[in-house]
């Protein structure tokens, strides 16, 4: 039980005295509660959301005895482990199969961008979104990060970040990413708002205009921002309150924590150069950092901001596009050799810095691709299956679990839902799926109707 003088001097160690002092306590006895159920032992979770729907018959199921107009058009390739193959472009992914959990059976029953979006991020089915267009709004359930948000105490650093945006275009961004009816409070920090949209990221770390930052700590002495926070919480109502944290951005602002983990410009050049210099390997270094520095949930959006300044979600391969076969949009450096060589530097700078115990790689899109190819040579949209992998975190490596038919179109055995896999995130981080959460207006919502899999550990 964390009592209210420990929690003052919580806020004042870290610098936080702008959030309630009632939402830390709850935090804190939360969190020792779920820590009492004997759950996994990652202390942070990095997801790269495959964002378009990544094709399972061209990266990690392929099928090469599948009819011709079926089977990928590249060639699998043994991996480290005997009997794993990949594909012929994910050579450096080949290398680490001994830490990876390859889910083959993946499956949910829509083919559809938002309500796919929605489902794998939040672990609910939402029937009401709108096609193309669904704002998100605070009746929506909660994405990932911001439910591991809700569990995790206070700190000096955002306890869920995304990054580089939020998924969003044509003047929309996506429900299923942020935090819904939790409340602004766990909305996930965004380094950017979501392109073609005129929304404003959520716990910016921007300095507003009008503040300098060798001002920012004169004009409000720490103590009396902590005294008179407190007080504010205490007297004031409703929970429209808990929406306004312009002051955790403030104390963000000068946290040198968080300043020295969003700089990329401290990484030696050589360690940049390995990731990529781009914005996919720079968004997996990022994350590494983050994670490094207390962040218990990254999401990486994978996204391509064309020369037009139109957001194109380049998984999602039925060509043409710019001049592209959709099986060569694959080869493009925005797809495979972008993934291979980010997910690569990771897992080595991971294990180096002894890191890949304590931090779960998990990497999935919305659905899966077609079993037939189309006229372009590209795939079309398939919730009926996909492909999906885990690593670190306590994940056994070497592994596969579940598998696919002939085709790669249905789960042959094992199908495992989004629920599942977002259970098996919270089980990875200490949190019971089974555990509640509150929404706003008190009312309780269990984090997800999954079950972990558990197989995939030790």
């Amino acid at each position: 039980m964390l009592h209210r003088r420990d929690a003052m001097m919580r806020l004042g160690r870290i610098g936080l005295g702008a959030v309630a002092l009632p939402e830390l306590l709850r935090a804190e006895n939360a969190r020792a509660a779920v820590g009492a159920a004997g759950q996994g032992t990652a202390k942070s979770c990095i997801l790269i959301y495959l964002w378009g729907g990544p094709p399972q018959q061209d990266m990690w199921d392929m099928k090469p005895e599948a009819p011709e107009a079926i089977r990928s058009q590249f060639k699998p390739i043994p991996t480290v482990v005997p009997g794993i193959d990949v594909c012929e472009h994910l050579p450096l992914f080949a290398r680490h199969t001994d830490k990876t959990a390859i889910i083959r059976s993946l499956t949910h029953d829509s083919n559809n961008h938002e309500p796919s979006v929605y489902r794998t991020l939040t672990g609910r089915i939402n029937n009401t979104l709108a096609v193309p267009r669904n704002q998100r709004n605070r009746n929506d359930s909660p994405t990932l990060g911001s439910v591991v948000s809700y569990f995790t105490p206070l700190g000096p650093m955002p306890a869920a970040v995304t990054i580089p945006r939020p998924i969003g275009h044509d003047g929309a961004t996506y429900a299923g990413t942020y935090a819904g009816f939790l409340g602004g409070r766990h909305d996930p920090m965004e380094v950017a708002a979501a392109e073609e949209t005129n929304e404003k990221p959520t716990h910016s770390i921007t300095l507003p205009d009008e503040v300098r930052e060798t001002r920012l700590l004169a004009r409000r002495g720490l103590l009396n921002v902590i005294e008179d926070t407190d007080r504010r919480f205490q007297t004031e109502r409703g929970p429209r309150n808990l929406d306004n944290y312009r002051d955790l951005a403030f104390s963000m602002l000068s946290s040198p924590v968080a300043k020295r983990a969003f700089d990329l410009e401290r990484e030696d050049p050589r360690t940049r150069d390995r990731y990529g210099r781009n914005e996919y390997g720079e968004s997996i270094l990022l994350a590494r950092r983050l994670v490094e520095a207390g962040v218990r949930l990254v999401t990486i959006s994978w996204m391509y901001i064309q020369k037009s300044g139109n957001v194109a979600n380049v998984w999602d391969n039925h060509g043409p596009f710019e001049g592209l076969t959709g099986t060569n949009m694959l080869k493009a450096y925005y797809c495979l050799p972008s993934l291979d060589q980010g997910f690569s530097a990771l897992m080595e700078d991971l294990q180096a810095r002894g890191l890949l115990g304590d931090t779960l790689v998990s990497m999935w899109g919305e659905f899966g691709r077609t079993p037939k190819l189309n006229p372009a040579q590209g795939r079309d949209h398939w919730g009926a299956c996909q492909s999906a992998v885990f690593a670190g975190g306590g994940i056994r490596g070497g592994t596969v679990y579940g598998s696919s038919d002939r085709d790669a179109a249905y789960p042959k055995s094992n199908p495992v839902s989004p629920e599942d896999m977002l259970a098996t995130v919270y089980h990875a981080l200490g949190l019971d799926p089974e555990s509640e959460m509150r929404d706003q207006l008190g009312r309780p919502h269990r984090l997800v109707d999954g079950r972990p899999l558990t197989e995939l550990f030790g």
